[in-house]
């Protein structure tokens, strides 16, 4: 089993950054690929970004490829996603989520725990 714990959303003026974290119990973490994917309203949820279970390998979207940069802390179990040059686009809910596997994955089929989600809102 395992838990996933997003934090870190909020209201940011376009143009700026911030951090989102993601803190996940259990022991197999550092096993397995993490990502993050958001959802805004009256949209389906849509992928962002993948780091692979030792952090060397990361794929992105190619909404945020530049701006985002996803990272991990296996000793600290924790994910984070650096978002630079905010776009009101942006906006919607953040979730992380755990992957079946250790290879960065793209599809939602392919992660099997899901956090309750973090919002991030973008002003223009």
């Amino acid at each position: 089993q395992v838990q996933l714990v997003e934090s870190g959303g909020g209201l940011v003026q376009a143009g700026g950054s911030l951090r989102l974290s993601c803190a996940a119990s259990g022991r197999t973490f550092s096993s397995y690929s993490v990502g993050w994917f958001r959802q805004a309203p009256g949209k389906e949820r849509e992928f962002v970004a993948a780091i692979d279970w030792s952090g060397g390998s990361t794929y992105y979207a190619d909404s945020v490829k530049g701006r985002f940069t996803i990272s991990r802390d296996n000793v600290k179990s924790t994910l984070y996603l650096q978002m630079n040059s905010l776009k009101p686009e942006d906006t919607a809910m953040y979730y992380c989520a755990k992957a079946k596997g250790s290879s960065v994955a793209v599809l939602s089929t392919y992660y099997d725990y899901w956090g309750q989600g973090t919002q991030l809102t973008v002003s223009s």
